[in-house]
């Protein structure tokens, strides 16, 4: 995705730590160990977008300073969608389906909510299938999540459960879910709602 020159600000480590309360080596260690997004000038110092800042600090659920939002909302990346389900199976059914299905789509997979949280703060998929009933971090904490992030591009949200069915469809899409389906997964149902859902999310444009 293209970064609006104009617009986009940049940090250092020192002043990304200042923003976050910590000391600049805490900064550092974040970006090494591959938790706060960067890149090395040509002088081998760190640099973090202000889009990425921002995501960093929301899915760390810490303060996002109100001169950090720019106001413009980021476009998420588009055929790419990320499968969130701790079962391996119905994780790669999903995903083979969705690419039968249509063959362009890029499918990002995950296996629980930290994973996903951190692979749509990084790539920033324009769709997610999301299973509730997931280990660590479970799907209505996650739902919530990528719904408050300014910086994750709202992707559409297609939450799916095993368990509870009634109640766990009502309260996630109180939280923003954009559709539930409950399991035993009708596949091509979820997938002709996906594809309704994101066509409405690109404004219509298919």
């Amino acid at each position: 995705m293209a970064r609006n020159e104009k617009q986009v600000r940049i940090y250092s480590a020192l002043e990304a730590a200042r923003i976050c309360g910590v000391v600049n080596q805490t900064a550092i260690n974040w970006i090494k160990n591959g938790h706060l997004k960067a890149f090395q000038t040509p002088g081998g110092q760190y640099r973090v977008y202000e889009e990425d800042l921002v995501s960093f600090l929301t899915s760390r659920g810490m303060r996002v300073p109100a001169d950090l939002t720019t106001g413009e909302e980021l476009q998420p990346d588009r055929d790419l969608v990320l499968i969130v389900d701790d079962d391996p199976q119905i994780n790669t059914l999903l995903m083979r389906f969705l690419l039968k299905k249509n063959p362009t789509r890029r499918i990002l997979q995950a296996f629980d909510g930290f994973e996903a949280g951190r692979l749509i703060s990084d790539r920033r998929p324009e769709a997610v299938i999301l299973d509730i009933g997931l280990p660590g971090l479970d799907g209505h904490k996650l739902c919530r999540r990528i719904k408050q992030d300014i910086g994750l591009a709202r992707p559409v949200i297609v939450a799916i459960s095993g368990l509870d069915q009634g109640v766990d469809g009502a309260v996630i899409i109180e939280e923003g879910a954009d559709a539930f389906f409950a399991k035993p997964l009708d596949l091509e149902q979820l997938e002709a709602r996906l594809r309704e859902l994101v066509s409405v999310r690109r404004g219509g444009g298919g």
